[in-house]
């Protein structure tokens, strides 16, 4: 807010925009407004503009709209978990990094083998497993041969 009035004071001393950003960097460093956001409000305060306060742009604010997302994101992913944060993205119209958040912090999801996957398996997914180990088990006690015919990955042909 300092910055922008000190913005609008050079304006109505009828500084131009290059000597006032120059005693904008001297008086704030590093802290300083970027050049073209220093412009914008420059422009806007030689246009007429009076009011310190940034525009508000419109749209909901992502803290209403997160767990609408979250619930979405959950909903999808429990349907089909080869879902990319990219296609997260533009399936609900938000932003990767917003996806990205929802997955990680929010729903406890991390990034394996390029697939978002829970820390813990839920209880479905421990029973399907449980019965596929027996349908496994099953097969190799009725097809002796069974065991033979699995390929591992340190095999050379």
């Amino acid at each position: 807010m300092e910055q922008i009035a000190n913005i609008k004071f050079c304006v109505k001393l009828g500084k131009p925009f290059s000597e006032t950003y120059e005693l904008m960097q001297k008086v704030y460093g590093d802290v300083c407004l970027a050049r073209s956001n220093v412009y914008n409000w420059f422009d806007g305060f030689k246009n007429g503009s009076e009011d310190l306060n940034d525009v508000e742009r419109p749209g909901r604010s992502e803290a209403s709209n997160r767990a609408e997302l979250m619930e979405k994101d959950r909903e999808i992913i429990a349907v089909d978990g080869n879902f990319t944060v990219r296609m997260l993205a533009e399936e609900l119209n938000s932003s990767t990094g917003t996806i990205w958040k929802i997955l990680t912090d929010d729903l406890g999801k991390r990034l394996v083998c390029a697939r978002f996957v829970p820390h813990q398996l839920n209880e479905d997914q421990k029973i399907g497993r449980v019965e596929h180990c027996k349908d496994i088990i099953s097969t190799a006690e009725n097809d002796p041969d069974f065991l033979d015919s699995i390929i591992t990955g340190d095999e050379t042909w």
